[in-house]
Order: C-alpha cells, then sequence, then structure tokens
C-alpha cells in the first residue's frame, strides 16, 4: 500500500511546474516535460486558466485567459493532461459565455457580483436543469451505432428540438438506453459496448476547440439566406452556410444590419460572437432579444481559431447533423459599408458598385424555381445603377440639360432605385424588413418603368412629337409617386396577396399610362 501511495504521489507531482516568469498574460513555466502543445492548465494558487503554446525541453510558456498581477516565481502550475476543450449539449441555447465558455449569468448568481472573480471554475452547461429525453422509436437494446447516429432529443426552448448524437470517436452495441423522463446533462443515458468494454454517455461532449469536428458529407449551399433587406437579398444573395464579410468604418451601420440579420433572416439559430466594440452591443442585443429565443450568445474572445469553433448548424449544411469545423479563408459575399452613404443617412450603406456575390451561380436553380424572373431584373438594376454613376462625372461637367433623353431617364430610375429600393428604414414597421415577395414586386416595377421610359424616348417620329423625360414625368406624375410609395406596404397589415396584387395593378396601369402617351 505504501508502494502504490508513493507512486500516485509521484505522478501527482509530476504533473505540477512552477512559474519561472510572468510578463502580463504569458507565463514561463519550468519542471513541465512531458506536457503537450495546447494542455489545458491551472496557473498559481488562484487556478488560473492557461494553455500550452510552445515547449522547449522542461521550460513552456503559457498564455493565460486571466488576469495574471499577482502571480510569483514559484507559484505551482498544475497539468490537466487534457486540452481545452469546449461543452457542446442542452442548454448551451440562450446562455451567454466568455471567451473560455464561462456561464456568466451562472457566475453573477454565485458570487453577487457583476465581476468574475480569477480562477472562477464553473460548468459551462447547467446542471440543475432537468430535460424531457426522448429516445430514438429505432432505437433499442442491441442495436448498433457509430458516431454521428442520434439516438434521441430534448426540447432546447419553444423552437429547437435538441437532437442528440453519439460522439465521433464512440461505437459499438447498445447495452442501456435511458426511457423517456427528464435527466440532467450528466446523466447516463445510452451505454454502449465495443470489444468488451463499456462507454456510459451523457448528453454532454467535451471537445477540444482546437480540433476539426468531423463531417460525413459537406451538402452544397443552394438555398438563399434572405435577410429581410432588399440591397443584400435582391443585388448581392448569401447562401445559408456561406461566409459573408462586412467592413465599415466607425458609423456605417454593422451594428444594425448584425442586428436585423440575427432578427429577420432565415435562420434557425445566432451565435454571437463578439470581441470588443461588438462585445459592448451585448446589452442592447440582451434587451431585443428575450430569453428562451434563437440566442446562444457569446461575448468574449475564444480561446481558439475560427476554423477550429463548432459551427452552429445553420452555418453550414452538413449531413447527418454534424457541424462543419473550417471557415473558408476567403468570404464569397463582400458587404462593403460606404462613409459618405453613411453621412448622408442612407441605409443599409452597402455600396452597390464595391460589393460583390459569388453565389449567385450556386442559386440560379433555387430563382429558376421560385423567381425565374429575378436573374434578369438583378443585371438590370445593377446596369442603371452602373450606368448612372458614368454619367454623374458627365453630368458634373457639362450639365443634365444637355444628356440624351435615355440618360435622363437612367438617371431619374436610378434615383428611385436608390432612395426608394436599396434604402430602407430599419426602425420603421413597414421597412425594417422586407419579404422577398415584396423586394422581387418592387424591383420588377422599376426595371418596367426603366424599359417602357426609354422606349419611349428613344422611339421614332417627328421631332414634334417624340416623347421627353418631361413629358414622362407631367404625364406620368401618379405613377411615379406610386412606384416611390411601394416600400410604404406594410407585409403584416396588408399581407402579401394584397401587395402582389396592388403591384401588379400598378404594372398594368404603369403599361397603359406609357401607351396613352404615345398615342
Amino acid at each position: 500500500m505504501e508502494g502504490t501511495r508513493g507512486t500516485r504521489l509521484e505522478e501527482s507531482e509530476s504533473l505540477v511546474g512552477t512559474v519561472h516568469g510572468v510578463s502580463g498574460p504569458v507565463v514561463t513555466a519550468t519542471r513541465m516535460a512531458g506536457a503537450a502543445m495546447y494542455e489545458l492548465v491551472r496557473v498559481g494558487h488562484a487556478e488560473l486558466v492557461g494553455e500550452i503554446i510552445r515547449l522547449e525541453g522542461d521550460m513552456a510558456t503559457l498564455q493565460v485567459y486571466e488576469e495574471t498581477s499577482g502571480l510569483q516565481v514559484g507559484d505551482p502550475v498544475r497539468r490537466t493532461g487534457t486540452p481545452l476543450a469546449v461543452e457542446l449539449g442542452p442548454g448551451i441555447l440562450g446562455s451567454i459565455f466568455d471567451g473560455i465558455q464561462r456561464p456568466l449569468r451562472d457566475i453573477a448568481a454565485a458570487t453577487g457580483s457583476i465581476y468574475i472573480p480569477r480562477g472562477t471554475n464553473v460548468p459551462a452547461l447547467p446542471r440543475h436543469l432537468d430535460w424531457d429525453f426522448v429516445p430514438s422509436k429505432d432505437l433499442r437494446v442491441g442495436s448498433h451505432v457509430t458516431g454521428g447516429d442520434i439516438y434521441g432529443s430534448v426540447a432546447e426552448n419553444s423552437l429547437l428540438r435538441h437532437r442528440l448524437m453519439v460522439p465521433p470517436r464512440s461505437r459499438g452495441t447498445v447495452t442501456y438506453i435511458a426511457p423517456p423522463g427528464h435527466y440532467g446533462v450528466a446523466d447516463v443515458v445510452l451505454e454502449l459496448e465495443f470489444q468488451g468494454v463499456r462507454e456510459p454517455l451523457s448528453m454532454i461532449q467535451l471537445w477540444p476547440v482546437r480540433q476539426v469536428r468531423p463531417v460525413a458529407e459537406k451538402l452544397p449551399g443552394n438555398h438563399p439566406l434572405l435577410t429581410g433587406q432588399r440591397v443584400l437579398d435582391a443585388l448581392f444573395p448569401c447562401v445559408q452556410g456561406g461566409t459573408t464579410a462586412i467592413p465599415g468604418a466607425f458609423g456605417c451601420g454593422k451594428t444594425v444590419i448584425s442586428q436585423a440579420l440575427s432578427k429577420f433572416s432565415n435562420s434557425d439559430v445566432i451565435v454571437y460572437v463578439g470581441c470588443g466594440e461588438r462585445g459592448n452591443e451585448m446589452a442592447e442585443v440582451l434587451r431585443d432579444f428575450p430569453e428562451g429565443s434563437r440566442w446562444p450568445s457569446t461575448s468574449g474572445t475564444w480561446a481558439c481559431t475560427a476554423a477550429s469553433w463548432p459551427t452552429p448548424p445553420r452555418a453550414g449544411p452538413r449531413r447527418c447533423g454534424r457541424s462543419r469545423g473550417a471557415w473558408p479563408r476567403c468570404p464569397r459575399v463582400f458587404w462593403g459599408l460606404d462613409k459618405k452613404l453613411a453621412q448622408r443617412k442612407h441605409f443599409p450603406s452597402v455600396n452597390w458598385l464595391i460589393s460583390y456575390s459569388r453565389s449567385l451561380r450556386a442559386l440560379e436553380p433555387h430563382y429558376e424555381r421560385a423567381h425565374p424572373e429575378l436573374p434578369a431584373l438583378r443585371d438590370r438594376a445593377r446596369r442603371i445603377l452602373q450606368e448612372e454613376e458614368e454619367l454623374a462625372e458627365i453630368v458634373q461637367l457639362v450639365g443634365k440639360a444637355s444628356l440624351a433623353e435615355g440618360d435622363k431617364v437612367t438617371l431619374e430610375v436610378a434615383k428611385l432605385l436608390k432612395d426608394d429600393f436599396l434604402q430602407q428604414n430599419g426602425y420603421s414597421a413597414y421597412d425594417r424588413f422586407c419579404p422577398f415577395y415584396k423586394t422581387v414586386g418592387m424591383l420588377q416595377n422599376l426595371v418596367t418603368f426603366y424599359e417602357l421610359a426609354r422606349a419611349a424616348v428613344e422611339g421614332a417620329g417627328p421631332e414634334e412629337q417624340r416623347v421627353t423625360w418631361a413629358t414622362i414625368r407631367e404625364g406620368l406624375g401618379d405613377i411615379l409617386y406610386r412606384l416611390s410609395a411601394m416600400k410604404f406596404q406594410d407585409p403584416l397589415k396588408d399581407g402579401e396577396q394584397r401587395i402582389l396584387a396592388n403591384f401588379a395593378r400598378l404594372q398594368e396601369e404603369m403599361v397603359a399610362a406609357f401607351r396613352s402617351l404615345g398615342d
């Protein structure tokens, strides 16, 4: 017994190093032979969370993710033998974590303070909550399962049902499956046996943050991420599972766009990772999104790269619901915000000349089925905006009166597009969110007006009978006003059928008005 006790003491001492030096969040430690890269360590008597980022002999360089003031040379550094990992399972939705997945709400309740005490070690997923577990119908004792197979589900909230999967490295024959009932996340709900070894499984999966989650198959992104913002949905669409960059200067509306996407996009789960200024906006986010909504919010900097954080279900389509591990390095969609547009109070301040989308080809089959007219409308609208930019330089030199009548039509329709289609009032009930049917209907009427006006002014005939832009503006003033007022139709009050009927009626009257104008 004494020999066994001595061996355990030696093993315990071999897992403890000592602090050699402290420089801000970087700590060097000695007596760390046998440690592994990215191993989780507890530094000092307060057991601060750290990670090994460099090894040289028995010296290790540690990245400490907490305040290191008070650390001294000689303080203990305890190795855990495990990498830095996150807990995945029921309870993650609606929670708020700091950069190392410490639950801020639980810490505040336990400490009664707005500050996080150093060395706090609280489970990320709540252990006191019970979940209504329902096993899969086709799973029973004797069934063979492997990583990624769904063995049950729980109601995460009123919106989502959380499917429980066998961990990627687990497999075997089911020897126990819990009956329907209420269980905690740490309770054993499944037991597997493989090659004579039994493995109990709970609802929690502990996953290293720097390790990519495996996938069975990457599904193609061929369905649009509908944002409710006309400039994005119509001109620069993004696919579900795609990546988008939204750069912009201070005051350009990055926050408003990100929150609009979170509130109105066709997504099941929103994960908010805030760092620096973005983290300071969490107060408004939490006020607008009540508890129990689709937000698993994260404030802080995760101690991992974007390629190693397990992606939420809707962030990348995968077979059997398994998460994607690595995001593309270069975004396929670029929504560039313009400081000048923001200064003119044009929001969303997305510059239509520098923004782009490389997802158009992937979305062609979807548009052919749902809105076959949209690709041609998009191309025409972008061409009008591009021509307007070129004509603006000529107008500055020689004036608008010297332009051809067709160019005058281009300028005026481009103004309609910019002021009444691309621009949206995010704080209004009627225009903070624009359904896709309304976006397509508005764009179709504007492009139809442009084509009819160009055909009218470019028509052949005697000089005194030719139609000019001034004639169109005077004779079709009511049509122009109604085109401008299309955005005021409220999707909630008016409904889809009524709005589409109004747009169709406007188009018929527009065609009739141009016909009578020509006569």
